[in-house]
């Protein structure tokens, strides 16, 4: 899975609980638009988001993998941490709980070794964008295909 690297870099730093959370969800949809569009004009559409509440704390959406020619989809969510953007985003998904030692309770994917210190180094210019392309996305390629080859996921 190729993702193309994010255009843009949040430039406000503000979580939910701040009075400029509207103006940084400006940003956070501007990037993820410009972020899906590109994907999609290079043919390498994998995921599609959308906020799960009005507030714009919770999301969801669906990601898709494919391995020798069959695609395999899954539902995922997060939930914007208070502490965001210093915090990096933690995202489940649940259909896979318990599949790899990769994973939290819950259904979370491990971000601890890679993308947390790369977060931490780039908040608050990091957003949900970079969540999907440099922690889901490197997630999903690695651990995916070994999850298939294993037998732990079957396509229906």
């Amino acid at each position: 899975m190729q993702t193309q690297s994010p255009q843009t870099n949040i430039t406000i730093s503000a979580g939910p609980r701040d009075s400029q959370w509207i103006d940084r969800l400006k940003e956070e949809y501007a990037a993820l638009i410009n972020y899906i569009k590109t994907n999609k004009s290079e043919d390498n559409d994998w995921v599609k988001l959308e906020p799960a509440n009005k507030e714009c704390t919770n999301w969801k959406g669906k990601c898709w993998v494919v391995h020798n020619l069959i695609r395999y989809e899954f539902d995922f969510q997060f939930e914007i941490p208070p502490t965001y953007p210093l915090a990096p985003i933690e995202i489940e998904i649940p259909s896979l709980d318990g599949l790899t030692p990769k994973m939290y309770r819950g259904g979370k994917i491990c971000i601890d070794i890679h993308f947390a210190p790369l977060w931490q180094k780039n908040a608050p210019k990091f957003g949900i964008v970079h969540a999907l392309q440099l922690a889901l996305a490197p997630w999903l390629a690695a651990e995916i295909p070994v999850l298939i080859e294993e037998g732990k996921i079957k396509k229906d």
